[in-house]
């Protein structure tokens, strides 16, 4: 057996803003830091052989808070765009209250919790996708087949499409799901597929889900 652990990056500062965040390098909060060590302190009963991170500071900062809470840790780190959040396009940077003001509530919610609608100049979730589920197939999948532990520090949006196709859900449920900062989605692997999935609280932590999904 050999099991993945999903983990979104802590919160950061334009989580805290409301603001739409996609490729804009931004750091964590001294709250996303803080829930990153307790994260890390929450999963050392389990080894972990790799580890993929995104592109995004928020990533790497998140997996510095791990270690910190965790423990030394010796397995390659992989770090690759294909795991990069959704690019929100002409969105990134603007507060959400205010975005729903200027197109309206329905708009905004089209291109948040549509699986297929690009905001202007930006990625879908299945764009997202594309990139996501290959990268997934062709780089983690074969660690989990050989029964290495993988964990995966990433962002909402690209998380979506790994648990979409772990759990077959539909588009429409992948797309309105909601994942927290911090909050580690551990799956076990039997012989490549899944036979068992939790959602682990974190214990010590101060406000669980410091931030939604965005």
């Amino acid at each position: 057996m050999s099991f993945l652990v999903l983990i979104r990056h802590g919160q950061s500062q334009w989580n805290l803003e409301n603001r739409f965040t996609g490729w804009t390098d931004v750091s964590l909060t001294a709250q996303g830091r803080a829930d990153a060590v307790l994260c890390g302190k929450s999963l050392k009963d389990l080894k972990f052989d790799t580890i993929f991170l995104s592109r995004l500071k928020r990533s790497k900062e998140t997996y510095d808070g791990f270690v910190d809470g965790y423990g030394k840790i010796e397995p390659p780190i992989i770090e690759d765009s294909a795991l990069n959040e959704r690019h929100y396009g002409d969105l990134q940077g603007f507060n959400k209250a205010d975005t729903v003001k200027k197109y309206g509530e329905e708009q905004v919610k089209l291109w948040r919790r549509s699986y297929s609608t690009r905001p202007p100049g930006g990625e879908s979730i299945e764009d997202c996708e594309r990139r996501t589920w290959p990268f997934f197939k062709q780089y983690v999948l074969p660690l989990i087949e050989a029964k290495k532990n993988v964990l995966i520090i990433a962002h909402g949006n690209s998380m979506r499409p790994i648990i979409k196709n772990l759990d077959g859900m539909s588009p429409d449920d992948a797309a309105t799901m909601e994942i927290s900062c911090s909050i580690p989605y551990v799956y076990v692997f039997d012989g490549g597929k899944v036979i068992d999935k939790k959602i682990r609280e974190v214990p010590g932590m101060v406000v669980k889900g410091t931030a939604k999904i965005n």
